[in-house]
């Protein structure tokens, strides 16, 4: 590995919402791709990620996990990009990126998993309901701009990922505001960069018949 960026990822993971935010970036990055089963829960990836699950980035030997928090951390550290607000704006920023990495992750994780939250258990629950959570997104994208303000940034990247994988795989309802925030998104060509890259990953696993 020669650069001081490396993902550790796998094309049909979370990885790919990070490699879309490096090509955002626009810095020279490095990938090392790890296999499900033995290669993501070895001892070696453990010294990574204890979790034994991608995405990971390194930078300059320091490690950050979690998808929300890679995308955070990019913007920061490479403020050039221009993919965070000035810190005094911030607001808009933070609450949707962690709204998209808590309520709408757990609501819709919990959906697709046939676990509906019983009624009198609802204020337990961080986020209500999914019908509440994405009633909050709706509203949030309804004058379609971005999510935190007028320009683009790393909670786009989060959240628009999250929507797009969730409207392709029906773990998110098709709702107008949703599909055109989307589409405008996956016309970015970072993003078009990056979906190119893991899809010829994705086919290339796929034709060796590994995972």
């Amino acid at each position: 590995m020669s650069s001081a960026l490396v993902l550790y990822s796998h094309p049909m993971s979370r990885g790919r919402v990070a490699r879309w935010m490096l090509e955002e970036v626009g810095q020279p990055y490095d990938v090392e791709l790890v296999g499900y089963g033995p290669a993501m829960k070895s001892e070696r990836y453990r010294a990574i990620n204890p979790m034994g699950k991608v995405p990971a980035l390194m930078h300059d030997g320091k490690v950050v996990t979690e998808t929300a928090a890679i995308c955070a951390y990019l913007a920061d550290a490479f403020p050039q990009a221009g993919l965070a607000p000035a810190p005094a704006d911030r607001a808009a920023y933070y609450r949707w990126l962690f709204f998209a990495a808590g309520p709408v992750e757990a609501s819709v994780t919990n959906r697709a998993m046939g676990f509906e939250v019983p009624e009198e258990h609802e204020r337990m629950m961080g986020y209500g309901t999914y019908g509440a959570v994405l009633d909050a997104l709706e509203g949030a994208l309804q004058d379609g701009g971005h999510i935190a303000g007028p320009d683009f940034s790393a909670a786009d990247v989060y959240l628009g990922a999250q929507l797009g994988f969730g409207m392709m795989f029906g773990t998110i309802d098709k709702r107008p505001a949703f599909e055109t925030y989307w589409l405008r998104l996956a016309a970015r060509p970072a993003y078009q960069r990056a979906a190119e890259i893991d899809d010829a990953l994705v086919a290339r696993i796929q034709a060796q018949g590994g995972g």
